[in-house]
This record gives structure tokens, C-alpha cells and sequence, in this order.
């Protein structure tokens, strides 16, 4: 997502590496790299310029502390390019903050206006506007008032149906008119906000824009939002900046920030036109909506992740006590394949792969530069193991022994035993790392689930220790296992006694 952006940090902190101090002159080096890594994300000129500003004044006038503690009080070494990292969040967080992703809704009615031009994903930013309300306790109501572009009432009312809401549209009147009839119609139905989908052109022009300003003083809306299209770049500035001077917005919902957006926008936008950014768009679903924390972006951009975001996203997706059961269950060695494939459809719901591999501090950095993550060989998994039997979900095993089995989940699911057998061992290595997370969870025993898995590694005992609980595995999936004390003191004992009744056989014979 932000694979232009970060690159520039990323090639800056490295630079910086195995200096010793801060010097201007191995500073405007680092800025050289993130200033061009700035401009080709599509940031505004005079923005990176105040911001490469910032930082060197910053970078140059602190004191740069070798050691620092931690919370827990513990001594931490820093480096200079530490030190630089930390300026450049702190700046690219006051760029894009401060932070506001409250609405003001009025009582008994209240209205958000939604704005912006074609293309940029406006009608389904509505359902998901719509869709974060309900989870609000609110009850919205769709206004289809984009009359022009074919097909867009009825993706409206589609996107209604889908969240069981209901849908205004009228298309005997114009569009200002049926935004001024609808506040009566939500009184009928008994909804507490209205939606307004307005219409988008092409280009900005004055039939468009005074449409919408004819809609704002029928309606006088609460919230006026702009949807701007994060992969535009600079045009979505100016556009921005249009928008705000002829409707005084209240703020921006950043859509396409899963796709091959350059992040320039979410940089320029805040800093041109004084309005907050409220949400990002971050995937197709009607969930894919995230209200926006500059930190967590800023930290995405260096490469840093974004765990509060990922947590979030596991508590929205992951009842508590399941995770609690789940957990128990994988300690007592009883993960399956069908375990495996729950896991792969709950990733799916959490939104695209590659937002949530982002979020995972460390973890871009760990995929080779300029790839992403390829969702269709999740896909592959799925239907490998759809084309399984629950017996052999359970106990795989069973296809390990018997060839006919791979041979015919292979044929079931469209691909090659060899896929089935990678399958496989991708499943022994998932089932490794759920018993080193139980061991030492670590950052990961902050997600719901893990949590857990750390809690009763310590009760381990209660199970009959951890390496006893996770050998009622299937013994073909296996890795290496780390025997107990007691364990490896009797296999040494019977080793040592094998070699004794050896030594005294060969000396037996010497005697005959």
C-alpha cells in the first residue's frame, strides 16, 4: 500500500546505520533519500519541504541519548538511526493530526452528506458509512440522489438489501428536492441518520457544484464528507481544495488504500486544506472501514506496523471465550486441518491479507521489496482442504499412509499432489509456531487467542506439560520434540545401559 512511501525511510534508516552521532551532513543524505521517495508518492511540493524541514531542525537540535529506559525500567541502547526514525514519526503524525473521527449528528434527524467525484467509491463508502453506524446503534437511511450515473440507485438500493436498511429514491424528482423529501420520509420510517449519495461528475464543474450546494442549504447537513480517491495523488488535493472552498467540508474518507495507492495523498490533503481525515477505505466489504489514527498510519509508513489497529480488528472478529476454548484445545494437541482452514476464513473477513500483514510490526520488511501477498494461494489451501473428508481433517495422516487419498483430494480440488503434500508441512510448520507462541508469546500474546496461549503455557503442568500435551498430535506431523527432564534423563539411562550390556557381550566373547 505504502511500498513508495516506506521505501524512502527504509533506504534513510539504513543509511544512517553504524553512524555514530547525527551530523548535518549524514542527515541531509537521509532526508536526500526520503525526499525523493516523498515526490514520487505524489506528495505536494511545499509539503515535503515543510516536512524535510521539521525534521532536520528536530534531528539537529536534539541531544541524542545513547540509553534510554523502558517501562519497565530497563536500560535500552539507541542508536543515531533510531533517533531519526523516532523524528520522522513524530512528524508524520503531526501531519496528518490531529486526530478527529467524531460526527455530529443532530437530533431527531441527523444527515451526512457524502461528496466527491466519479469513480472514487463514493456509493459503497456509503454502505460502509452506513454499516459502521448500525454498529453504532444507529438506525441510517439511504438516499439515492445520484440520478446520472446508470445503475447507481440501483447499487444503492443493493447495498441497502445487504444491511437491511431502507433506501429512498424517487426518480420523478431532482435531486435536491429528494434529499429534502427524504428528512421527511426518515421521520416516517423511524431513522435516526440519513445518507446523502450525491452525484459525481468527471471533472469538477459548476452544474455539479451548484447542485450540491442547492442540496447543502434544503438539508443544512451535519457532516458534508469528501471521498477522495487515494490512488489520484495530487489531483485529489486540488480536488479537495475545490470541494472545500464551494461546500466548507467537514473532512475526508480516504478510499483504495488496499490497491496500489501511493500514500501521497493522505500526507498533502490534511496539511492543504485544514480538514481532518475521518476514515480509510481499506478493502471491498462493507467492514473494510477504519477510522483514522494518524499514528498507526505513520507508523505503517515507516515499516513499524500498526498493532492497536490489528488488535481491533481481532476483538471485531474473534469472540473472547472461542479464542479462550480454541486456545486449550490447540495446547492439548488437538489442531486439525479443519482448525487450519477456520483460521484462513477468519483472515479473510479481517480484511485484505496484505493490510493486515502492514499491521504486523516487522512484517513488511520481511516480504521481498515491491511483492505483496498473493491471496489466491490462500484460495488454493481453501479448496485443497474443502476436498478433504472430515475424517481426514482430523487425522491427516490417513493421507500420508495412503497415496489413493492424495491422489483423489488433488483431482478434487483442481491442482498437483505435490500442492497437496505442500499443504502439508505448511500445516506442521503453523502448528510449530502456535507451540512456540505458547511458550513465549510474546507481542503476539497481546491478540485475543494468544493471550490465552500464554496464560496456559505457565499451567502447562495441568496438562501434563506442554511437550506431552502437544504429542497427542498425529505423529507424521510431528517436528522435532523437546522432551521433559524426566524424559531425557530415562532415555539417557536406558542408552547408557544398552551401551553396558554391549561392552559386556564383546567382552564375553574375547573370553570364549
Amino acid at each position: 500500500m505504502f511500498e513508495t512511501l516506506s521505501k524512502g525511510f527504509r533506504t534513510a534508516r539504513q543509511s544512517l546505520s553504524g553512524q555514530t552521532e547525527l551530523t548535518e551532513h549524514n542527515i541531509d543524505i537521509a532526508l536526500r533519500e526520503v525526499r525523493v521517495s516523498l515526490l514520487e508518492a505524489d506528495v505536494e511540493y511545499n509539503v515535503v519541504a515543510r516536512f524535510l524541514d521539521r525534521v532536520k531542525t528536530k534531528a539537529l537540535g536534539r541531544e541524542v541519548a545513547t540509553h534510554v529506559k523502558d517501562k519497565s525500567g530497563q536500560r535500552l541502547r539507541l542508536k543515531p538511526a533510531e533517533h531519526f526514525v523516532g523524528i520522522c514519526y513524530e512528524e508524520l503524525e503531526a501531519l496528518m493530526g490531529p486526530v478527529d473521527t467524531s460526527i455530529k449528528l443532530s437530533k431527531p434527524v441527523g444527515t451526512i452528506m457524502m461528496v466527491g467525484l466519479q469513480g472514487t467509491g463514493k456509493t459503497t463508502t456509503t454502505g460502509k458509512l452506513a454499516q459502521f453506524l448500525i454498529k453504532k446503534q444507529l438506525k441510517p437511511m439511504l438516499v439515492a440522489a445520484d440520478i446520472y450515473r446508470p445503475a447507481a440507485v440501483l447499487q444503492l438500493k443493493v447495498l441497502g438489501d445487504s444491511l437491511q436498511i431502507p433506501v429512498f429514491a424517487d426518480p420523478a424528482l431532482l435531486p435536491p428536492q429528494l434529499c429534502a423529501q427524504a428528512l421527511i420520509k426518515a421521520k416516517e420510517w423511524q431513522c435516526n441518520v440519513v445518507i446523502f449519495d450525491t452525484a459525481g461528475r468527471l471533472s469538477i464543474d459548476d452544474e455539479l457544484m451548484h447542485e450540491l450546494e442547492e442540496i447543502k442549504r434544503l438539508t443544512k447537513p451535519d457532516n458534508v464528507f469528501l471521498v477522495v480517491d487515494a490512488m489520484v495523488g495530487q489531483d485529489a488535493v486540488r480536488t479537495a481544495a475545490e470541494f472545500n472552498r464551494r461546500l466548507d467540508i467537514d473532512g475526508f474518507i480516504l478510499t483504495k488504500l488496499d490497491g496500489d495507492a501511493r500514500g501521497g495523498a493522505a500526507l498533502s490533503i490534511k496539511e492543504i486544506t485544514s480538514k481532518p481525515i475521518k476514515f480509510l477505505g481499506m478493502g471491498e466489504k462493507l467492514g473494510n472501514l477504519e477510522e483514522f489514527r494518524p499514528q498507526g498510519l505513520a507508523s505503517r509508513i515507516l515499516g513499524m506496523g500498526d498493532i492497536v489497529s490489528l488488535v481491533q480488528d481481532f476483538e471485531e472478529h474473534v469472540s473472547e471465550e472461542k479464542a479462550e476454548q480454541d486456545a486449550k484445545r490447540m495446547l492439548k494437541g488437538q489442531f486439525t486441518l479443519q482448525d487450519f482452514l477456520d483460521q484462513l476464513s477468519l483472515l479473510k473477513k479481517m480484511g485484505p491479507l496484505q493490510s493486515l500483514m502492514e499491521k504486523m510490526p516487522g512484517m513488511s520488511e520481511m516480504l521481498p521489496q515491491g511483492q505483496g501477498v498473493n491471496e489466491r494461494e490462500f484460495t488454493k489451501l481453501e479448496a485443497i482442504v474443502q476436498s478433504m473428508t472430515p475424517g481426514e481433517r482430523a487425522k491427516p495422516e490417513l493421507i500420508e499412509r495412503q497415496k489413493n487419498r492424495r491422489k483423489r483430494i488433488a483431482f478434487g480440488s483442481g491442482r498437483k499432489e505435490a500442492e497437496v503434500d505442500a499443504l502439508l508441512k505448511k500445516f506442521s510448520m503453523m502448528r510449530t509456531l502456535l507451540q512456540t507462541v505458547g511458550k513465549k508469546p510474546g507481542l503476539l500474546g497481546q491478540l485475543p487467542g494468544f493471550k490465552q496461549l500464554g496464560q496456559m503455557a505457565n499451567m502447562s503442568k495441568d496438562f501434563g506439560g506442554l511437550s506431552g500435551a502437544m504429542g497427542n498430535m498425529p505423529g507424521s506431523f510431528l517436528p522435532p520434540r523437546t522432551a521433559t527432564n524426566a524424559s531425557f534423563k530415562s532415555s539417557k539411562d536406558k542408552k547408557d545401559k544398552r551401551k553396558r550390556e554391549k561392552t559386556a557381550r564383546k567382552k564375553n566373547k574375547k573370553r570364549k
